[in-house]
């Protein structure tokens, strides 16, 4: 009896190694015809897959050529992350008072809002929204006993220093919602939406209705056709980083379905003091100065005085939370606001080039070879991020050992029946991330392609990976 048993889990095991080794023989079958598609005639293709319990190479092609990544490369930021400030880390933005409170009532300085860089300040997918955020400051205003401002509301965004954009990121995508820059102050995500109305025929122009919530400190130049009916969303918005005129180009076409377009706000931490004093004053609490912001009182060398007293902070989600919603949304301003705080955190200026050197220095101490991370900035937006197929891979081996893994693994998105994180911009298509076959094998994959041609190419991509069902 007993052999028979050790028979039959002989059996079992010879059957799960031939499966699995079919799997690979059908795997590199598959890369290769998608090798000589037409629209990989120009392009670079690479595939690493790795066992996920030993992390022995299954099959890797081109897996040392660095690629650009898109936005598979948050898997590393957000593992990074995890690593060096922890999973229940959470940032913190304090409203403080400079001057003194007079008896009856007069603020005889200004109110400071102090960020961090805490990138979920006013979102609607967190507790602390925007009417939330506004009603705790109203609040602690009002207990603080101020019911007038001789000054002004400050926005102190200094943390972060006054670049927001990464060196490298695509002029079309900068003043869109997924190019909008860190701040040290971020509000709403740093975004605002603009509602559009096509025209009847092609002839006509775009109508702008209005913006959400109103900007009336942003001009708005309409330079938007009407698109053909099908054509969709082919606008953008041109906003730099601090300018307060938008250019809308492209087309908007006819019958689409949907309201608008979200554009990246110029200057989060102004819009943030704006928000707070326009609030102030529906309830009629003054204020004698326009708001304004530590970066712009520093180009008039006026130095924020000492604070007096701090009557209100907001912590945010913790980073398992935040990371749950980078991943699966793919939000680029979270990616690279974590870079900017990892290289706070590790003592070092809060710069994107700064967290980058830390990310990679961090890998690079873990086994990882650095000249496989060419690492730019936190998102993926980047066309000059060049990361190889195998060092993802095999950091996604690395961090199934740690204790935030489970954080980290639910936010990865599902695509073609795994949980892989996907990777879009000009002519790149990746992903990146786990899978368990029908008999339990587990497997980390990492697939990338550059310089396709045409469209449809993920369909192409999740043939290759089926193999692996």
């Amino acid at each position: 009896m007993r052999f028979k048993i050790s028979l039959l889990f002989v059996f079992v095991l010879v059957g799960h190694f031939v499966n699995a080794q079919n799997k690979i023989q059908n795997l590199e079958k598959a890369f290769n015809n998608l090798l000589a598609d037409e629209q990989a005639k120009h392009a670079l293709l690479s595939l690493c897959v790795l066992d996920a319990n030993s992390g022995k190479t299954l099959f890797a092609k081109n897996e040392q050529i660095g690629l650009a990544t898109a936005s598979t490369l948050k898997t590393i930021t957000a593992a990074t992350a995890f690593s060096i400030l922890g999973k229940d880390f959470q940032f913190q933005t304090t409203l403080a008072y400079t001057g003194n409170i007079t008896s009856d009532g007069i603020l005889k300085g200004n109110l400071v809002i102090i960020g961090s860089g805490d990138p979920t300040l006013g979102s609607w997918r967190y507790p602390n929204k925007e009417n939330a955020v506004l009603t705790q400051w109203v609040a602690a205003i009002k207990a603080a006993g101020i019911k007038k401002i001789e000054g002004s509301i400050i926005g102190d965004d200094s943390i972060f220093g006054t670049q927001t954009t990464p060196e490298g990121w695509v002029w079309q995508d900068i003043g869109n919602y997924y190019g909008a820059g860190t701040s040290g102050l971020a509000w709403r995500e740093n975004q605002f939406d603009i509602h559009l109305r096509p025209g009847a025929s092609t002839a006509d122009e775009v109508k702008v209705i209005k913006a959400v919530p109103e900007t009336p400190y942003i001009k708005l130049v309409n330079e938007l056709k009407t698109g053909a009916s099908g054509t969709g969303d082919r606008s953008y918005a041109f906003l730099p980083p601090y300018s307060n005129v938008a250019y809308l180009r492209g087309s908007w076409g006819m019958g689409i379905g949907k309201s608008g377009i979200s554009v990246a706000t110029p200057d989060p931490a102004f819009d943030c003091a704006y928000r707070l004093q326009d609030t102030l004053k529906k309830l009629g609490i003054s204020t004698k100065l326009e708001a304004t912001t530590a970066r712009l009182l520093a180009l008039n060398n006026q130095p924020i005085s000492s604070l007096s007293q701090k009557i209100s902070t907001i912590s945010s989600p913790t980073l398992s939370e935040i990371s749950y919603w980078f991943l699966k949304k793919s939000i680029n301003l979270y990616g690279e606001t974590l870079l900017k705080t990892i290289a706070v955190k590790s003592g070092k200026p809060a710069t994107t080039a700064k967290g980058a050197e830390t990310e990679i220095n961090y890998w690079a101490a873990k086994g990882i070879d650095k000249t496989a991370l060419n690492i730019i900035d936190g998102s993926g937006l980047s066309p000059g991020d060049r990361v190889t197929t195998s060092a993802m891979a095999n950091i996604l081996f690395q961090i199934q050992k740690e204790s935030w893994f489970a954080d980290f693994y639910k936010g990865l998105p599902e695509y073609n029946g795994m949980k892989i994180k996907s990777g879009t911009i000009n002519d790149v298509s990746a992903f990146a991330g786990y899978h368990t076959d029908t008999t339990g094998n587990r497997y980390v994959i990492v697939i990338n392609i550059n310089n396709y041609s045409g469209s449809g190419i993920n369909k192409k991509l999740f043939n290759v990976l089926n193999q692996l069902k």
